[in-house]
């Protein structure tokens, strides 16, 4: 026997790698149709966010123009436009043209000092796009920081979301995953309107609105009510990082941090209202209302609310991976059971088995040695399969376990062409290395081929598919790979060890030629 070449010391580590990876190292996560789980069919009101963005628009305005030294009255952003008057006519070109240099995506009209602002139809449009595509990333963010094993989050359509969680079994942990995906987690800081706050428990929301006020219930006591400015001084926008901590008295509370423009609006703002009171508000909840004692600079705050500490972490992780442009509500839910993943597992295992049985057996009867052979290539293929999904905590789906058996097949073709192209050499006289060397150089080029096409359909089909389709497209490419490297290189290796021992009047033996 011929000593050992670099072609069969690769497959030898390559096949050891498998086995090790596959069987001890296995962390390869079920999907949702395999362990059961949550499903949620999400719709978007992306209508709110185009009242989000304008409520935005009068924040700016009121920073900027404030910042400037101009005086302003009847700021409100209600329904589809933002207005506001300019009491001194000489500041009107100076408003424009700031305005102009801020705002984009709007229309400015100015009539005798009164200002109304609007979004273009274009930036509507892109609003509400941006809100749906922003939801998908958020509340992917949300579930990745959760610590969740590969949910999927996808948008379906134009204005729907699809959600699929696997491993949620409890009622607990349902509600607690659909809370933390709806919580809009909208941070605000808001002014005390102190003028009239005494009458906040005699005023209707219309009579405040009317001042430019709005009327929010405290989080721990909905009795309890605050009359605040309308529009922000500032919101979770500028937030940069929400984190758990503990007050003290032990109770966890959120430590927050601005970025430099947040920073600059809080501590210009608290340096004008000092021994007034300044309002944190979370989804329409007031949280604080603390007095300001003193300017508070270096952009952090903390937001305390009588939390337990799973409420703590899953506010602050919707801090972190930020506010919801629009509301999201739930269309269709349903919680997939455990039984139908554990006969999904049994049927494809056996599918899996009984095919590569049949293949196996196949390939010895047609080929003889030379099936053999292919069929230790297999073996090192599916072990390599497993194990590099193992190795970086893939989800294994239904449609996976799918792309596997069929890459059982598809593992054997190339040996197939090989084995094809060496019996064709052998009858045309050729001598056993010649037909071999030559029988990979000519088979080569079709494998590659083949494969390459596929791999680049299965590369698409993860990169624009969900779910199930992707589980489908990572195991076929994960096949592909590892067949190209057991079936081309491994098995070309294992001739060339073997050669001494292959003689022309066993042919039948070894490639299964008849005599």
């Amino acid at each position: 026997m011929r000593r050992l070449n670099y072609r069969v010391v690769i497959f030898i580590t390559a096949l050891i790698f498998g086995v090790i990876f596959s069987t001890v190292y296995n962390k390869i996560t079920l999907g949702l149709d395999l362990q059961g789980g949550l499903h949620m069919l999400l719709g978007v009101k992306s209508d709110e966010a185009v009242k989000s963005r304008l409520k935005s628009i009068a924040g700016t305005v009121k920073y900027i123009l404030e910042d400037n030294d101009i005086v302003i009255d009847e700021l409100s952003a209600e329904g589809d436009k933002v207005t506001f008057k300019v009491l001194d006519s000489d500041d009107i070109p100076k408003v424009k043209e700031l305005l102009k240099k801020e705002l984009s995506g709007v229309n400015i009209l100015e009539d005798q000092g009164a200002f109304t602002i609007t979004l273009t139809p274009q930036e509507i449009q892109r609003t509400k796009k941006q809100a749906i595509d922003q939801a998908v990333d958020t509340i992917r963010n949300r579930l990745d920081q959760f610590g969740l094993a590969e949910p999927t989050v996808a948008k379906q359509g134009t204005d729907k979301i699809l959600v699929e969680v696997p491993g949620i079994k409890t009622p607990a942990d349902e509600q607690r995953i659909r809370e933390l995906i709806a919580r809009a987690a909208h941070l605000q800081m808001m002014a005390v309107d102190e003028d009239r706050a005494a009458r906040v428990y005699s005023m209707s929301p219309a009579e405040a609105k009317k001042y430019g006020d709005v009327i929010l219930p405290d989080v721990k006591n909905s009795q309890e009510k605050y009359l605040l400015k309308a529009i922000p001084i500032l919101d979770g926008s500028m937030l940069t990082d929400a984190k758990v901590g503990f007050d003290r008295n032990n109770q966890p509370v959120i430590n927050f941090k601005l970025n430099g423009e947040g920073a600059k609006i809080f501590g210009d703002f608290s340096g004008k209202s000092v021994g007034k009171r300044m309002a944190i508000v979370l989804d329409n909840k007031v949280y604080s209302a603390p007095v300001i004692r003193e300017r508070i600079g270096g952009g952090s705050g903390q937001i305390s609310g009588n939390f337990t500490l799973n409420e703590a972490n899953d506010v602050a992780i919707a801090l972190r991976s930020g506010a919801l442009l629009a509301p999201v509500y739930v269309m269709e839910k349903r919680s997939v059971g455990p039984s139908l993943g554990a006969d999904s597992i049994r049927q494809s295992t056996i599918a899996l088995i009984l095919g590569f049985i049949v293949v196996v057996i196949f390939m010895v009867i047609y080929y003889g040695m030379a099936g053999l052979i292919a069929d230790v290539a297999l073996v090192a293929n599916l072990f390599l399969i497993l194990a590099i999904m193992s190795l970086f905590g893939a989800t294994l789906t239904l449609p996976g376990m799918a792309g596997i058996v069929l890459t059982v097949g598809m593992a054997v073709d190339a040996n197939v062409i090989i084995n094809e192209r060496i019996r064709e050499l052998l009858r045309e006289g050729a001598s056993i290395p010649k037909a071999i060397e030559e029988g990979y150089a000519n088979a080569f080029t079709a494998i590659w081929d083949a494969n390459v096409t596929t791999l680049i359909s299965a590369v698409v089909l993860y990169a624009y598919g969900t779910g199930p389709i992707k589980g489908f497209a990572l195991t076929m490419s994960i096949g592909i790979l590892a067949s190209m490297l057991t079936a081309i290189l491994g098995t070309h290796g294992i001739y060339q060890s073997l050669l001494d021992k292959i003689r022309r009047e066993k042919l039948n033996f070894w490639f299964g030629i008849k005599a």
